[in-house]
């Protein structure tokens, strides 16, 4: 690649071994980039700018993290974050893990200590033990490039580690001294991504167990998403009732006749699928942060997944695909055809082998169940489904707001429409996620909705969402603390300790932020506040309190 003489000056036309780093980002179609720029990674920050690549500077790198992990399900394609060397990388660390557990792809770039200098525990600026070994710990490839011409290698190659198999987080560090040294190499490009060839016998037995079954289900998980065409075809062929995990919310349309939800962690949801006589379960490691304590028995159980490990973990398989989600469905259906000997059309609305009114029962029995532990969040998340538009994008954090209420009463009729991570369960996710999901989608209303508990572990990024003029809305169930660890502190004959927290006036807080604050007086205020904040330029936050 070959820079032409411009009106820039000399030093921003200076190639070296950020060009080399940014120019290799800009061949792999990234236009933005989430991360706070520092003393040693300015080099790659030299040249964002001339490239078009937006940066994105956040508060805090965790910030970085999840707005780039929300970024990359609503965008479709991996979030990118860069970080200086040592506590800058460190700090996003938690969102490379949280990424990493929920299998999404995102690519953490930082500048390292000099070339001679690490593990000399020499007091060199920003020094840490081993900072590529903590970040091994957290993501599935790690690399230290030495030369410019290792670098656009390495980030070249993670984009193919994140698009060939299970899309987990990569980190690629560069040292401060390599991204100075002067380059003219050329950019490593795009390889192709291939993907596991399905086993046409395993499709075959597949299909027949599916054809055979009077009792047929489906459950989509979260690697489902890029198959959701698919998934929804077989379903209707089938009249195969699907559920879904909280990363599966919404790959089948959750209006859809045959649709039960995110309720999979409800026992009678287990009870139901474990009667099955053909599960069919696509892109779910069936994990406890999935079925809370439950277990999946099914002795007819056929699992797809484009990881290996992961056909086996937690429920057993009779048939177990490696495949891509995408390509396994569409020859299952194709064996379909070859068996019947026709070409068969998918239904429009077709009646589920369940009778209409034991599906409807069943139905009601989740939302009772449901409404067990999650009645107190069921008419502000009810209350915000009805005010907001059909294609709304709703972030999640470890609130019981979201997991009590949101997965359950919330219903999104697209997949990648509810941003959460059940597995990490981390706390502070759900305010960045929605500043990545609506750089994503400029156009598509996106609205944040968690406790006061979670939002302080992030609030300093509403200052991200007003600098960034982000019309995002930020719901808040204030109810003063940690009030789930109140909970299990009751339960187990303990007094409250640590959980009642002070909360700072939070519409006196946005304002002065520079968001706009309001106070809500019941849910259906909220809810109307929410929808007319969603044309108003920058970040509001509602208040509303719970006891």
């Amino acid at each position: 690649m070959t820079i032409t003489e411009t009106d820039e000056t000399p030093t921003s036309l200076h190639r070296n071994g950020g060009a080399a780093v940014a120019e290799t980002l800009q061949e792999h179609g990234v236009d933005t980039i989430f991360g706070i720029p520092g003393t040693h990674n300015l080099e790659i920050y030299r040249h964002l700018v001339r490239l078009g690549i937006r940066p994105v500077t956040h508060r805090h790198e965790q910030g970085a993290g999840y707005a780039a992990d929300g970024y990359s399900q609503v965008a479709g394609k991996p979030g990118v974050v860069i970080t200086t060397s040592g506590p800058g990388t460190l700090n996003a660390m938690v969102a490379a893990g949280t990424s990493y557990a929920e299998s999404r792809p995102v690519l953490i770039i930082s500048s390292g200590l000099p070339s001679g200098t690490e593990h000399l525990d020499g007091g060199e600026l920003h020094e840490t033990k081993d900072t590529l070994a903590a970040m091994a710990s957290m993501t599935e490839w790690s690399t230290r490039a030495t030369t410019p011409e290792e670098a656009t290698e390495a980030i070249a190659h993670a984009f193919e580690v994140m698009r060939t198999g299970r899309p987990r987080p990569v980190y690629v560090e560069i040292p401060s001294d390599v991204l100075a040294q002067e380059w003219d190499g050329e950019v490593a490009r795009a390889g192709d991504v291939l993907t596991p060839a399905v086993d046409e016998s395993l499709v075959r037995q597949a299909a027949l167990l599916l054809l055979g079954a009077t009792r047929p289900a489906i459950i989509a998980g979260g690697g489902s998403r890029g198959a959701d065409a698919q998934l929804r075809r077989l379903a209707e062929r089938l009249t195969a009732p699907v559920i879904s995990t909280c990363n599966g919310k919404g790959v089948l349309p959750e209006g859809h006749p045959l649709s039960l939800g995110a309720n999979i962690r409800l026992r009678s949801a287990q009870d139901w699928l474990n009667a099955s006589d053909a599960l069919l379960v696509v892109g779910s490691e069936l994990g406890d942060s999935d079925l809370w304590e439950g277990r999946i028995t099914s002795p007819n159980v056929i699992r797809i997944d484009i990881a290996e490990s992961q056909l086996a973990l937690n429920a057993p398989a009779r048939i177990a695909i490696r495949a891509d989600a995408a390509d396994a469905l569409e020859a299952i259906d194709e064996a379909i055809d070859a068996v019947l000997g026709r070409h068969g059309a998918p239904a429009d609305s077709a009646e589920p082998h369940m009778a209409s009114r034991e599906l409807d029962e069943l139905k009601a029995t989740l939302t009772v169940e449901a409404l067990a532990d999650g009645e107190t969040w069921f008419e502000l998340n009810s209350e915000l489904r009805t005010a907001l538009p059909a294609d709304t994008i709703i972030t999640g954090d470890s609130s019981q707001v979201t997991y009590f209420g949101t997965v359950h009463f919330f219903p999104v009729p697209n997949k990648n429409s509810f941003l959460y991570m059940p597995r990490v369960a981390t706390l502070g996710y759900a305010l960045p996620a929605a500043i990545g999901a609506k750089v994503a989608r400029p156009d598509a209303p996106v609205i944040a909705l968690l406790g006061d508990g979670a939002l302080m572990f992030s609030v300093q990024e509403l200052v991200t969402a007003v600098e960034q003029g982000l019309s995002i809305v930020v719901v808040v169930a204030n109810n003063g603390g940690y009030r789930e660890i109140r909970d299990q502190q009751a339960a187990r004959g303990i007094a409250p300790v640590g959980v009642d927290l002070h909360v700072p006036d939070l519409v006196a807080l946005a304002n002065a932020i520079g968001a706009t604050g309001e106070r809500a007086e019941n849910a259906q205020d909220a809810a109307a506040r929410a929808r007319a904040a969603l044309g108003r330029r920058g970040p509001t936050v509602i208040s509303l309190d719970f006891p």
